[in-house]
């Protein structure tokens, strides 16, 4: 007889939009009795319902929130392949149009960091994305970036141009005086190297502020 209460079921015959966040996270619960929901609403309410924030979680904290770690496993795994998906979808769009575009490529890999990183996009002649790489991982409130690095991978690449990132953990997108600072310096060095800096993107959960858009580049 079927449990029209468990989510495989729902799943199965109505599809995924049938069931309620905690009904999906519930089936990470897998060696557990049943599909206990309840426990999932606790994980939920443990973030005050934003998914946002429960995928910000690590593996310790759900630990320590009452989730086996087989569960924890399998949910944080989930949550990346969301991240990955969401990236490739960026780059299936082809060619940089603009900061939107730029945004949306590069938030799946730096948007949720609880630690700021800066990463360069290199770019052909078409704006096509050449690749991506991370130059620097710092702490809480800062990073710190070798210009020389950022315009030896450019040259290694055969990049005609280079788009910074980096996020900042704390949500603000106003761009602090090490910003700029390092907007500048990439600005000119990559001049003299015929590799325009086209736009230093700072990113957060829910937006970005653009250089290029607001003027400064």
């Amino acid at each position: 007889m079927k449990n029209n209460n468990d989510p495989k079921v729902k799943i199965r015959e109505f599809g995924t939009r049938a069931v309620s966040d905690a009904e999906l996270i519930s089936l990470f619960f897998r060696n557990e009795n049943g599909f206990p929901t309840g426990k999932a609403q606790s994980l939920l309410e443990s973030v005050s319902y934003n998914l946002n924030a429960l995928a910000k979680l690590s593996i310790s904290d759900m630990l320590l929130l009452g989730v086996k770690e087989s569960a924890a496993v399998y949910l944080t795994a989930a949550v990346e392949l969301g991240r990955r998906r969401d990236h490739h979808q960026a780059i299936d769009k082809g060619s940089i149009k603009g900061s939107n575009d730029v945004a949306s490529y590069i938030r799946p890999l730096i948007g949720d960091l609880n630690h700021e990183e800066f990463w360069v996009i290199y770019l052909n002649r078409r704006n096509g994305i050449l690749g991506s790489e991370k130059l620097s991982q710092g702490g809480i409130t800062g990073t710190v970036i070798d210009v020389r690095l950022v315009l030896k991978s450019a040259l290694e690449k055969h990049a005609t141009s280079l788009i910074g990132c980096h996020n900042h953990p704390s949500g603000n997108l106003e761009p602090s005086d090490a910003d700029k600072k390092i907007t500048r310096q990439l600005k000119e060095a990559a001049l003299i190297m015929d590799i325009p800096l086209i736009d230093h993107l700072i990113i957060t959960q829910s937006g970005y502020y653009s250089f290029a858009d607001e003027g400064y580049i």
